[in-house]
């Protein structure tokens, strides 16, 4: 199955409950009335597209209408297809590359999203393109983690930096950057610790991290991602909030859209925070994960 094929199906709750739904609200009216958009409005909010993503959205539908280019019921679906792709697609998802050196990713995010297993797959996914990769283990606050990082660096035979269990997380991050400029090592992926809770902390944490990743490479972390669990839908959102007052994140990495009917998070996230979507995550094996393409995202969720 290809990776299209596996959006579509990772999308089918996403689907039932937006674009399925939408589907039969138009079969059961004749004309545009209140009563139908209140019913769509509904719709867009229960699949967790957000209320001021839904707002917009309804604006251009009212704006739509206006300007004829929605007639009749059966023409909301093709133009929120619209909205949603022209949406999703207005700012760059590309990822960050640096042009000669290690590109390095620095991955945050709260504890429980699927940090630790992104990496992994990042790994993965870069080993698949012929690339050298090193991970390094400065979510030093839990051995799980340092371990965790270990099997995936054997899995996919990428060098793992680590220190013990509650050592300096940027003293880890600085001793990886060094390996990487001096191994000539093509991608550095570097865990965090996800302790939203202690925000100030982490802030400081994540300013010492950056800093002494600048020292050795000045442009880099080239990619700041922050991994949200789209099955939490506008408590993502919330977290993307918090995390973009601690840290410059450059995109999101939305793990799990195949287990949730809250893909619409995926709108919300782009719409309320401008932030681009750059890796999403639909099953659990190591080729699930991949870059995000929004026409492809709009296409699986709409026309299934």
């Amino acid at each position: 199955m290809g990776f299209f094929d596996k959006l579509k199906q990772g999308l089918t709750k996403t689907r039932a409950s937006i674009t399925e739904r939408i589907e039969k609200l138009v079969i059961g009216y004749a004309d545009i009335d209140d009563d139908l958009l209140d019913e769509l409005e509904e719709i867009l909010i229960m699949a967790d597209v957000g209320v001021n993503t839904t707002e917009r959205l309804m604006e251009s539908v009212r704006k739509g209408i206006k300007k004829k280019e929605i007639n009749a019921p059966e023409d909301l679906k093709p133009f929120l297809q619209r909205q949603i792709s022209d949406l999703l697609t207005r700012d760059s998802n590309e990822i960050n590359m640096a042009k000669s050196g290690p590109t390095v990713f620095l991955v945050i995010g709260v504890n429980g999203v699927g940090k630790t297993t992104t990496i992994g797959k990042l790994s993965a996914y870069y080993k698949s393109q012929g690339k050298t990769v090193m991970l390094a283990a400065a979510d030093t606050f839990r051995a799980a983690a340092i371990d965790q990082l270990e099997i995936w660096g054997q899995r996919t035979e990428a060098k793992v930096i680590r220190h013990e269990e509650n050592s300096d997380p940027a003293a880890v991050a600085y001793d990886a950057v060094k390996a990487a400029v001096a191994r000539n090592v093509d991608v550095l992926l570097i865990d965090t610790a996800g302790r939203l809770q202690t925000k100030s902390n982490l802030m400081e944490e994540l300013k010492k991290i950056n800093r002494v990743i600048q020292r050795e490479i000045p442009d880099a972390p080239h990619e700041t991602l922050l991994v949200l669990d789209a099955t939490t839908g506008q408590n993502a959102i919330s977290q993307a909030k918090l995390f973009t007052e601690a840290a410059p994140i450059s995109g999101i990495v939305l793990t799990k859209l195949d287990g949730t009917a809250k893909g619409g998070v995926v709108i919300g996230i782009k719409a309320e925070l401008s932030m681009p979507v750059k890796w999403i995550g639909v099953g659990e094996g190591v080729e699930d994960l991949r870059p995000f393409v929004a026409d492809d995202f709009a296409k699986a969720l709409f026309e299934g």
